[in-house]
């Protein structure tokens, strides 16, 4: 697992962060949590990559806890157990991506 804090002070936008996925060859897509949602543990056969773009999302992966909020970013490698959860009143906004093995 590989997390990256944003660090500037501006956070990028949606479509910012699509162009970021893009130039990387991905295939970017955006997924909308409701406030408290949670994805229970799950495994992907491929590298998921997922950058918070509002709100924040609290992650489990393979035991390990950690908050993400905008601007940060996670990639999650295949076959690994991990699980999420929108946290705060607002909800969170993401986006995600796919990596091939």
């Amino acid at each position: 697992m590989i997390i990256t804090r944003w660090q500037a002070p501006i956070v990028p936008s949606k479509e910012q962060v699509h162009m970021i996925l893009e130039s990387e060859g991905l295939e970017p897509y955006d997924e909308v949590y409701e406030p408290q949602m949670k994805v229970q543990d799950h495994r992907h056969p491929f590298a998921e990559v997922r950058v918070i773009v509002s709100g924040e999302m609290i992650f489990n992966i393979s035991g390990n806890q950690f908050v993400l909020r905008p601007g940060d970013r996670v990639e999650i490698p295949a076959n690994t157990k991990h699980s999420h959860t929108a946290q705060g009143a607002q909800g969170c906004v993401c986006v995600c991506a796919q990596r091939a093995i």
